[in-house]
């Protein structure tokens, strides 16, 4: 366990510093986050898989994305206006022109078609072997994560930004899986 979990009590800031922070110390170029078998048996033809560019230092879902489309899938980006506005997922085609949204997103234009996603590929800060998350912290996930209960939630990281354990919410949705340049992890 690279990044050790606060005690005795939780503090979601410094778990998310803490990992952050060891998410930046991988050395160029960070590992690849490649398809385990598990992943690419998810997948069908027409299905709708929401992914997402990564900022800064986030592991890069780019080999998931490859595999989805080799396997038929439609693809779609969250699109972030502002804190307080729900994400939406519009469709997303490979090379298709990305626009400069907040938080230093790169997202799709707005007038691109809404979809409603099977699957949801999320971007972690830390997580647990439970299948907890912590995101940035904005609640854009966890809202989506409501949005569209029968989506399959499975978040994308780096093994370093495992903890012991994830403090939750009442809202908390747990992911269905979690990968990593390591491995897959269910529960």
């Amino acid at each position: 366990m690279a990044v050790p979990s606060p005690s005795p009590a939780f503090d979601k800031r410094v778990m998310r510093a803490a990992a952050r922070a060891a998410r930046r110390a991988l050395a160029e170029p960070r590992p690849a986050i490649s398809p385990p078998s598990s992943f690419r048996m998810l997948l069908s033809p027409r299905m709708v898989v929401a992914s997402y560019v990564p900022v800064g230092a986030e592991a890069d879902p780019s080999g998931l994305v490859d595999a989805a489309l080799e396997a038929g899938c439609s693809m779609v980006l969250p699109h972030v206006v502002d804190q307080p506005t729900p994400l939406r997922f519009l469709a997303w085609h490979r090379d298709a022109p990305l626009v400069r949204g907040p938080f230093g997103l790169l997202q799709p234009p707005d007038h691109e078609e809404e979809l409603a996603p099977d699957m949801i590929l999320a971007p972690l800060v830390a997580f647990d072997r439970r299948l907890g998350r912590l995101g940035q912290g904005g609640g854009h996930y966890d809202r989506a994560f409501e949005r569209y209960p029968a989506a399959r939630r499975i978040g994308v990281a780096f093994s370093v930004q495992e903890v012991d354990r994830v403090p939750t919410d009442p809202w908390d949705m747990p992911l269905h899986a979690i990968i990593t340049e390591r491995e897959w992890i269910v529960s």
